[in-house]
């Protein structure tokens, strides 16, 4: 089946970004170089996947859900040595597979219906981040989602998105995508956005991570209460409010106000009280 007589498919959330100034600012936003590894996520009809191969990369791993892809896609490309293609879902299959060694580089045009578990299994969690990270990850996103991954503390996109993101990775716009760079065209504007992990030792203390964890899930979860009712419980109020007065920290403010490293303040402020206060 050849990608002319391939049709984007809605369950697979499928638009073929066709701009070529885009693709190239994706592939020089990975700014690849000899020896590297690359995980290029949903390849489609392989546009982006040319260009990667037109660099001095090392290796390319592809994984892609739809059939009749795959096999145009090996067809294609199936001749380059460097070229791997796995048929499957990105979000279950292993990576890297076996015997294959681990890229250090991400490239993906993400179908945005996946975009939040593929951040988890690309990146991870507070508390189960990815080890080790990937050294540079360049992804196509919807552009409200990459709006929050970077939000800055008060802004209306400002999340518990943004502060795990924040706390696990640097984030960066690169490039503005109207609707008219894709075929079909989706009904939103996108944009490519970079993630460049934090190495392992910049993390947070397993400790730290679960209780920053569980604070996002409790107040953003009720994002219009103030920090004073949702963090009612955790601890007395009098030592609660001794504990906000010490971080400089108020409790009428809203959980969007806290900027990252005050969650991680409050959470080892938590562990530290929770820790000292007698058993039983």
């Amino acid at each position: 089946m050849s990608f002319g007589a391939h049709r984007a498919r809605k369950r697979f959330g499928q638009h073929w970004l066709v701009d070529g100034s885009v693709l190239d600012r994706i592939v020089a936003a990975a700014e690849l170089v000899p020896g590297d590894r690359v995980l290029e996520v949903g390849p489609g009809r392989g546009a982006l996947t040319e260009r990667l191969l037109a660099t001095p990369l090392a290796a390319l791993l592809a994984v892609e859900l739809d059939r009749d892809l795959v096999v145009g896609l090996g067809v294609q490309f199936g001749a380059d040595p460097r070229f791997q293609l796995i048929e499957g879902d990105v979000l279950t299959v292993p990576l890297p597979p076996a015997g294959v060694e681990l890229p250090g580089k991400v490239v993906a045009n993400i179908p945005y219906n996946i975009t939040g578990p593929l951040l988890e299994r690309l990146v991870g969690r507070l508390d189960r981040p990815v080890l080790p990270p990937y050294q540079r990850l360049v992804l196509l996103v919807q552009q409200e989602v990459g709006e929050r991954i970077r939000a800055t503390p008060g802004s209306s996109a400002y999340s518990a998105l943004s502060v795990r993101m924040q706390l696990l990775a640097r984030c960066s716009a690169i490039c503005a995508v109207p609707p008219r760079c894709f075929v079909p065209p989706p009904k939103v504007m996108s944009e490519v956005i970079l993630l460049e992990p934090l190495a392992a030792e910049q993390l947070l203390p397993a400790a730290s991570a679960r209780q920053v964890e569980l604070l996002l899930r409790r107040c953003f979860a009720a994002r219009r209460k103030m920090l004073r009712n949702s963090l009612a419980g955790l601890l007395p109020a009098p030592q609660l409010l001794q504990l906000a007065q010490e971080l400089g920290l108020n409790l009428e403010q809203r959980p969007q106000e806290l900027a990252p490293q005050a969650w991680v303040a409050l959470a080892n402020g938590l562990n530290r009280l929770n820790s000292a206060a007698p058993a039983g």
